[in-house]
């Protein structure tokens, strides 16, 4: 729904005394808008000087409209395109989720099956993925192997491929071959990570089930299977995981989501944008400091000595990573979601030495009121982790397959962009650097007596000439020009 003039905002320059009115819009100003504040250039010179709007870590700037996904921090709400959170992880599993992310409602059965279908069919791989994978040394870092198996996916993609090599953009406004796109790409990741669970680990890879979910042929492929009966994916890990998913779908403007973005306002590709979004993804500061809090309690090994942990992170000489989070100032709701998924499996959960430490620690951090006073709660992408532990998932595939339950809500939103004006994303900066005044520059002293200053016209520099002469570029010569600069 296009956002609505509500109000305006009236802004007096103590520089100039000037007044300005800027537009406000459901509670936001389009900064643009404030380039109309202007100042003379202190210089002297007659160049007006438009304000800019300088935030470090984008703590208050909003990059983007969206219907997607709504969180409201400080009422603790999560949206999906209008659905609260709580009522689709009661009532829906993922894969209704995804589609709701991707294609703006609840899917019907045959349209499910569909979708499954697509996703199978593109999750079998090719000689040059297995290949790639199987170069890596089994006890490798698993997020470079995420990277090189999506990246040699994609090198068999012609369409993905191509997308570099054309002067049309291949996706935008064009939703048929950008879904398309879309759903190799989300199997493409779901496959690479299944290859490189079972190399480190000398499983046999399993082929997909041509109308498996995407996480029953996830756990098919990474040789999680029923353990009763040998076929399929095992149920139990399956069911939770259909629900877990729920949580992690989207989170509206994350640091990946964002990253996935920027790339993309480039006409990039949704696997490229994809690898953006895991580039950030994997970061300790992102999605990565999981991996750091696990190496944590692996180092505090046992409960009894969880007191002490605390007390060195109080006292700063430790970090505990995967506690607060930006947005929320009350309880985030996913956290009561998890919860309930931890019940349904706490046997398991009680039996992983690693949780007890886990649990421990949250139980203090619940008490302490260095903690509490700070609002400092285990986060949602922690709280889940100790799910994937208790189902027997190992540590270095839990970041890496968080990833994948985020990646569809990212390409949602890049599959959002694609009816909007095309326009890279170029942020600017301030400048804080020593300046030089007197540099010569194109249209100063560094120009002859008989040649006047670079104007663009139509996309070309043109140097007017100070002459009598008419100074009238013939179109000819123009579309040379224009030819040169697109094509050389």
């Amino acid at each position: 729904m296009p956002s609505k003039e509500t109000g305006q905002l009236r802004i007096v320059d103590s520089r100039t005394e000037n007044a300005y009115l800027i537009p406000i819009h459901d509670n936001f100003i389009r900064a643009k808008d404030l380039m109309a504040i202007t100042t003379p250039d202190p210089k002297g010179s007659d160049i007006e000087q438009k304000l800019t709007v300088l935030d470090n870590g984008f703590e208050n700037v909003a990059c983007m409209e969206s219907e997607i996904t709504l969180i409201d921090g400080n009422r603790g709400q999560i949206q999906y395109r209008g659905h609260p959170i709580q009522e689709l992880f009661q009532n829906n599993d993922y894969e209704d989720v995804l589609y709701l992310l991707m294609w703006g409602k609840l899917p019907t059965q045959a349209e499910k099956l569909e979708v499954r279908r697509k996703f199978a069919a593109a999750m079998v791989p090719t000689k040059t993925v297995v290949d790639t994978i199987a170069a890596f040394p089994r006890n490798s870092d698993t997020y470079p192997m995420c990277l090189a198996g999506l990246c040699a996916f994609m090198s068999g993609d012609k369409v993905i491929a191509n997308n570099r090599h054309t002067h049309k953009p291949s996706f935008h406004n064009n939703f048929e071959q950008a879904d398309a796109a879309i759903i190799r790409t989300i199997a493409y990741y779901a496959t690479t990570l299944a290859l490189i669970h079972c190399h480190k680990r000398k499983l046999t890879f399993t082929n997909p089930d041509p109308n498996g979910s995407l996480i029953g042929n996830l756990l098919l492929m990474m040789g999680k299977t029923n353990k009763e009966t040998g076929v399929g994916p095992d149920p139990e890990i399956q069911a939770c995981l259909e629900k877990l998913w729920i949580c992690y779908a989207d989170h509206e403007m994350t640091n990946s989501t964002a990253g996935l973005l920027h790339a993309g306002s480039t006409l990039a590709d949704p696997g490229s944008c994809a690898i953006s979004a895991l580039v950030c993804g994997f970061g300790p500061l992102h999605g990565g400091a999981i991996d750091l809090a696990y190496e944590a309690l692996g180092k505090i090994k046992h409960p009894s000595f969880v007191p002490a942990y605390i007390e060195m992170v109080k006292s700063k000489k430790a970090r505990l990573f995967g506690y607060g989070h930006r947005i929320y100032r009350t309880r985030d709701p996913r956290l009561s979601l998890i919860e309930e998924l931890i019940e349904k499996n706490r046997e398991k959960c009680d039996a992983n030495p690693l949780l007890r430490v886990a649990f421990a620690i949250d139980k203090l951090a619940n008490e302490d009121e260095y903690f509490v006073s700070r609002k400092l709660k285990a986060n949602a992408d922690l709280l889940g982790c100790f799910l994937y532990s208790a189902l027997g998932f190992e540590t270095d595939m839990i970041t890496a397959i968080i990833t994948l339950s985020r990646i569809p809500g990212g390409l949602a939103h890049w599959r959002e962009t694609l009816d909007k004006p095309i326009k890279i994303w170029r942020p600017r900066q301030i400048y804080t650097g020593d300046r030089t005044d007197d540099v010569d520059t194109p249209g100063r002293q560094s120009l002859s007596s008989n040649e006047g200053p670079l104007k663009e016209k139509h996309g070309i520099q043109v140097r007017e000439l100070n002459s009598g002469k008419s100074n009238k570029i013939p179109l000819k010569v123009k579309a040379i020009l224009w030819a040169k600069s697109c094509f050389s």
